[in-house]
């Protein structure tokens, strides 16, 4: 555990501690081995401003919520938990995390990611209150593998972003980069968003409609851990392109209901390249061949049945 106190933390706060500025918001679940270097490198901040900590724990089943109530008691003020005493799963643990955020501005970190800059705070927040057309700023990311795991490709975005590339969630990082404005749409998640099994990707998709992304080359890079029982990294690579799938399939819903038809339409094409890396071209080829072929079978079908009637009346007659 970190060694400063909580006054220590908050010596060079302004503002009423009741209000914070800014709401680091962290997910665990069975995360034991690997909070403590989360939640201290989120107490090493050094801000002039009231931060909160938000961490959900989804009802582990090792000793990570008796490493969070050992925080709790050091860092009363700071750190908010909420225990669940039964599984709710990540997307409503993810939700519900945001939602108790109060800060104008949200960071996310999860419980077996960690930063790595005291300053890392301070310099996203700078930047997003002095830039209203941007909704969202972040930082370069480093992978590490955690002993014995599988080997996983992990795509590290930089470079900022325009609003449609977000929409487009082409943003390429991981969440615990990331430090965005907390947005009416947090309260009033997008219910779409339940049938999207990744967190983060339909996250910026929705906050891409309210403006641009910020890459902040000056903050040291944030450590995102490949380990065997990660949401993302460790799934398999079948597993991950479903994963792809049906989260795009939920953004075709969302910008579909809300009557965005380009946005709408990028996200159908995009279910049906992923239907095609799934399924392979040629089973797609098969596919329309086969409806070409019952096409062509009813409408002859049709044809007999219209020359047996015309040549039946012509001979009655």
């Amino acid at each position: 555990m970190i060694e400063q106190t909580e006054a220590d933390i908050m010596k060079n706060w302004k503002g009423d501690i009741a209000s914070p500025l800014a709401s680091i918001c962290t997910r665990t679940y069975n995360n034991e081995k690997f909070l403590p270097e989360t939640l201290d490198s989120i107490l090493m901040q050094e801000t002039n401003f009231p931060f909160e900590m938000i961490v959900d724990d989804d009802c582990s089943s090792d000793k990570t919520a008796e490493v969070l109530k050992e925080y709790m008691k050091k860092f009363p003020n700071i750190i908010k938990t909420n225990l669940r005493k039964k599984n709710v799963g990540l997307r409503i643990n993810f939700v519900e995390n945001l939602q108790r955020a109060k800060g104008k501005f949200i960071a996310l970190c999860d419980g077996d990611d960690y930063w790595t800059d005291s300053l890392h705070l301070q310099k996203q927040v700078n930047f997003l209150q002095k830039n209203d057309d941007y909704v969202l700023a972040y930082t370069a990311m480093e992978t590490f593998h955690e002993e014995g795991t599988a080997e996983r490709n992990v795509i590290c975005g930089t470079g900022d972003k325009e609003s449609l590339e977000l929409q487009k969630h082409l943003l390429g990082t991981g969440s615990c980069t990331v430090c965005f404005r907390n947005l009416d749409i947090i309260q009033n998640y997008p219910f779409e968003y339940h049938c999207s099994p990744s967190n983060d990707h339909f996250l910026w998709s929705i906050l891409g409609e309210f403006g641009k992304g910020k890459f902040l080359s000056d903050i040291s890079a944030v450590k995102y851990r490949l380990h065997n029982d990660g949401d993302y990294t460790g799934k398999t690579v079948a597993k991950r392109h479903a994963l792809h799938h049906q989260t795009d399939f939920s953004l075709y819903m969302y910008y579909l209901r809300i009557g965005n038809t380009y946005m709408s339409e990028y996200f159908h094409e995009q279910v049906i390249f992923h239907s095609l890396k799934e399924r392979g071209k040629w089973y797609y080829f098969k596919m329309i061949i086969k409806t070409t072929v019952e096409e062509l079978n009813r409408w002859i079908k049709k044809v007999k049945q219209f020359i047996i009637y015309r040549v039946g009346k012509f001979t009655k007659s």
